[in-house]
């Protein structure tokens, strides 16, 4: 079946589609609670929509596909790929992500910060989506960190609470150090197929696990899919992430975050599965799993805490199907997948209307809530029941699937992971009779709110889930059994096995195992409430001694001091050391890795030029004298490196590099400026007379010549290095592949433009965002940051004994405004290097100029206007906003290369148009223009607010407590 370019387009907008309404969410106003949840729902029901309308293809077994070429020469493409596992996944993560979003609008409290809640949200559920979608390994590992973002966010929304704090950092650790081992194992697949393309690698099979390295990657990526779904040695971090709001346990834990792992382990299952190793790691970790967390949870007192180790075990179930490696196995696995979603969702929201309605999630002290919650109580009854295994309930079917699959791999004489099957059933059945018997009884009259039925549209989505579990249960041949072999399928193609998914197989070992799972395991909860005091454990027996959690938190403490003993062995808050250690690998690096010394050409020296010797003889005459004066005066030392910079600026307008020259230039004004402001804040130098009457150690002579040695080598290095590099012999020079294609490729006779807004545009991409996080870094770090008052007052007696002649000049001048005519003239200087900038932008393309220059240059104009009329004057009459210049700097590039993308190119790729406008004529429109112009604003913005942090810290006049108006202030011996 031939699959339309506009289903490509609308896969693709599964997944910009939450991302975008995350960033609108997290613009909207606090208090519109009711726009937020349309928001978060419209997207969610969009994507609904979506995958409803795409089953068309996926249900005739065509994958639907989304291809962009991202680095062809690597083998890696932005590539998206839609097949039966996949739509099954994105119904999950729309359809209960809808539900979740309604029950939210009516869960979260006024007083919350809602716009933030549904940000995060929606860009957890675009993440989860890729993860799904995702056709290539490399991109999948993307959105899988992306995950552990958001969900790092989600879990610790009450930032306020130690507990979300604490629960939030384990999740991110154990599921962020987990995705590090799975990107791991993805590069020795890769490695191993020789590509990273998701089809391709599926189709490995058999060369995959005939490889040496299977091991090593299968190893890597089960401890990325078992960290991300809380298996065993792992689990730990589920319970404690639940201190998130109920909607957020409802959504991750349930049918999302949690079930990521449980989704690579079905899409590698046709690479991986199949051999011993497999079903040892998978299946040995499943198993210990499911009774672990099956067993701890009957010993709960909290609702969504017994609710967390369920959902443990059943994962572990999941787990087990998986690792057993039989194909009905797999069926069972994405069978119970979808029926673990359904019931756990509508159990972590009852919890939430209980917790909501009465103030509480103890179950020790709840009991009776079906009188004054009845329709709650027997929904939660229902899925309760489901999550047990009860029959003519979706749960009952699965894990029927399941005791079938344990007596198969079991066979006649190994019994063990069927009598694991029956306990773990007889644990569900117990901790689920246990989240009941908060319905019956003598309802309390001491808890913190008395509790009612919620509204409506809060119990709405339980009331729809827990219909799903009946009808499932009832007619899973109707309900579920189509879109369920179009999963399967998908995973297996050609090994398929046949199943049935019948209510009645008749009298046979699963459904006897299936009744004494319940019948004991009412017996089990019996006797553990009226004889072994369960409402007063504060643990689960034996398991309390194994706390994963101790653990955990034992290996942060001891990490941590190894941190600290690391830092005081080589760190140091001097810069000198540091500089000294930089140096030093500098030189040893190479000198460590270099082999034989490549053959060299003969350089060829032309007519010696006097001009050029002289320039270069002061300017290293600036650099030594730099050296020396740093020692007695900054600013002349300053001063000196800005003519060093001048000498090189003027040497590559030498050898016909204007922009270079141009840009080196511009630097060099703007960094002076900037460096003089950070001047200010350094311990004063003694001046020379004083140094030559200071008896200096011996040991600091013997560090500044040690310092001296290290860094004549260090440029002897470094020249070496570079006369290395310009006489080796090149065949083939990339000059001239740049030469030869600027023009016809990019549109442009300007290499060196051409060069950074299309060739590499890409790295001129990742360098001005390096620039906005150094100049936001550089921000958050003075904003705030206040150095200790070292100063002294003179009193205003000391300064009316200046001469009164001296202060009746100045005040004349002040008030006749002599001293304030040079800057107003000044203030024109800034519209005439607007105009001076414009035509260095629009020039760029062909001649020097181009955005990162012009960008500099408004910069000078602007640190001018700071110079010449203080930094009030300019904040009052130009309005800077450098932060908006930044954010839309990035944003107008980010557009640019997503504009080629959108139209089937690779990211960034350059077009250009004639355009014929009146008087002007013809016009040359290359796309990288708009790209060029990202550029120019995220450098003005970089340095803007560079500049302002420096300026304000640097100029702001600080009084001193308990002085008066009139006292002067001046700096403190020894001070800036």
């Amino acid at each position: 079946m031939q699959i339309p370019v506009t289903e490509s387009l609308l896969l693709l907008s599964l997944i910009v589609v939450p991302f975008l309404g995350s960033v609108v969410a997290a613009c909207m106003p606090s208090n519109a609670r009711n726009a937020e949840s349309f928001l978060a729902g419209g997207v969610a029901l969009y994507g609904l929509a979506v995958a409803v309308f795409l089953y068309q293809y996926v249900g005739a077994d065509e994958a639907v596909r989304y291809h962009a070429e991202w680095m062809p020469a690597y083998g890696l493409a932005f590539i998206l790929r839609m097949d039966g596992l996949a739509w099954l996944f994105v119904m999950l993560i729309t359809g209960v992500g809808l539900m979740v979003v309604l029950y939210a609008r009516y869960y979260m409290s006024a007083e919350d910060p809602v716009p933030r809640f549904f940000a995060f949200l929606l860009a957890f559920m675009g993440a989860m989506l890729g993860v799904v979608l995702s056709g290539n390994l490399i991109q999948l590992v993307i959105f899988w960190e992306l995950t552990s973002i958001t969900s790092f966010l989600l879990i610790g929304y009450w930032h306020h609470r130690i507990d979300a704090r604490r629960g939030a950092r384990m999740a991110f650790t154990v599921t962020a150090t987990g995705g590090l081992c799975l990107m791991c194992g993805v590069l020795v697949l890769g490695h191993i197929v020789g590509s990273y393309d998701l089809e391709t690698v599926m189709a490995a099979g058999d060369l995959i696990r005939a490889h040496p390295l299977y091991l090593t990657a299968l190893i890597l990526i089960a401890l990325g899919a078992l960290t991300k779904s809380a298996q065993f040695p792992f689990h730990f971090w589920l319970p404690h992430a639940m201190a998130a709001p109920t909607p957020v346990s409802s959504y991750l834990h349930s049918a999302t975050m949690v079930k990521a792992g449980i989704f690579l382990l079905m899409r590698l299952w046709p690479a991986l599965a199949g051999t011993e190793e497999w079903t040892w790691i998978v299946a040995g970790a499943g198993v210990c799993t499911l009774l672990i967390g099956s067993f701890i949870a009957i010993f709960q007192h909290d609702l969504k805490g017994l609710l967390a180790y369920s959902t443990i075990s059943h994962l572990g179930l999941i787990t087990t199907l998986l690792g057993i490696g039989s194909p009905l196995g797999v069926v069972a696995a994405i069978f119970h997948t979808l029926n673990h979603a359904i019931f756990k969702a509508s159990l972590f929201m009852a919890a939430g209307i209980i917790d909501h309605e009465t103030g509480t999630r103890d179950m020790r002290v709840l009991r009776g809530l079906r009188k004054a919650l009845p329709i709650t109580a027997t929904l939660a009854i229902v899925a309760s029941a489901s999550m047990a295994g009860v029959p003519l309930l979706n749960g009952f079917l699965s894990k029927e699937m399941f005791f079938a699959e344990t007596l198969l791999v079991g066979g006649n004489d190994n019994w063990w992971m069927s009598i694991a099957a029956v306990a773990m059933g007889i644990f569900s059945v117990a901790y689920s009779l246990r989240f009941i018997s908060v319905f019956f009884g003598k309802m309390p009259s001491d808890l913190p709110h008395e509790p009612h039925e919620p509204p409506h549209w809060m119990r709405l989505p339980v009331e729809l889930l827990v219909l799903l579990c009946l009808v499932v249960g009832i007619i899973p041949g109707l309900s579920v059994g189509p879109y369920l072999h179009s999963a399967v399928h998908s995973v297996m193609g050609a090994q398929t096995p046949e199943y049935s998914l019948a209510l009645w197989h008749g009298f046979n070992m699963p459904l006897a195992m299936s009744f004494v799972a319940l019948v004991v395991g009412v017996i089990f909860y019996i006797v553990l409430r009226k004889f072994f005091t369960l409402q007063q454990r504060t643990d689960a027996p034996v398991l309390h001694r194994l706390s994963g959690a101790q653990a955990y938190e034992t290996a942060m403490l001891r990490l941590t001091s190894f941190t600290g003993l690391v830092l005081r062995w080589f760190s140091t808050q001097r810069l000198q050391p540091q500089l000294f250690l930089m140096m030093l690998a500098m030189i040893a690096v190479p000198w460590l890795l270099t082999g034989a010394m490549p053959a060299l050409q003969s350089p060829t020296i032309d007519t010696f030029n006097p001009f050029f010797a002289v320039m270069w003889v002061i300017g290293c005459a600036c650099a030594l004298t730099a050296a020396w004066q740093a020692k007695y005066h900054r600013l002349a030392a300053l001063i000196l490196v800005g003519g060093v910079g001048v000498v090189t600026s003027m040497t590559f307008l030498w050898m016909s590099a204007p922009d270079l020259a141009l840009t080196q230039l511009m630097v060099e004004t703007v960094t002076t400026v900037l460096i003089l402001l950070g001047l200010r804040w350094l311990p004063r130098r003694l001046a020379p007379k004083e140094m030559l009457d200071l008896q200096v150690p011996r040991s600091v002579w013997l560090r500044r010549s040690r310092d001296f040695v290290l860094a004549v080598i260090g440029g002897t290095a470094i020249a070496a290095i570079s006369y290395i590099v310009l006489m080796h012999p090149q065949p083939d020079s990339i000059g001239d592949y740049f030469l030869s294609r600027a023009l016809p490729e990019g549109g442009g006779t300007n290499v060196v433009n051409v060069l950074l807004v299309d060739f590499r545009g890409f790295d001129t991409m990742g360098e001005i965002t390096v620039l906005a996080i150094v100049a936001l870094t550089v921000y958050a770090l003075l904003r705030r940051f206040r150095p200790a008052q070292e100063s002294i007052t003179i009193p205003e007696q000391q300064v009316n004994d200046i001469d009164p002649a001296v202060r009746q000049t100045q005040t004349e001048q002040v008030e006749k405004g002599y001293l304030h005519i040079p800057s107003i003239y000044l203030r024109f200087l800034l519209p005439l290097m607007a105009v001076v900038v414009i035509y260095f932008f629009m020039r760029g393309h062909n001649l020097p100029g181009g955005g990162f220059v012009a960008g500099l240059i408004f910069s000078v104009a602007i640190i001018v206007q700071y110079m010449i009329s203080g930094t009030h004057w300019v904040e009052t009459h130009i309005s800077l906003r450098p932060l908006r210049w930044i954010s839309w700097g990035l944003l107008i590039a980010c557009a640019t290369g997503a504009g080629a993308m959108a139209l089937g190119f690779p990211f960034l790729t350059s077009h250009t148009a004639h355009l014929t406008l009146p008087i002007i004529g013809e016009m040359h429109a290359p796309s990288a223009f708009t790209f060029d112009l990202g550029v120019f604003m995220v450098v003005v913005g970089s340095t803007m607010l560079i500049l302002i942090a420096l300026a304000h810290q640097s100029l702001r006049s600080r009084r001193p407590q308990g002085s008066t108006p009139d006292t002067v202030v001046l700096p403190k011996k020894g001070s800036a």
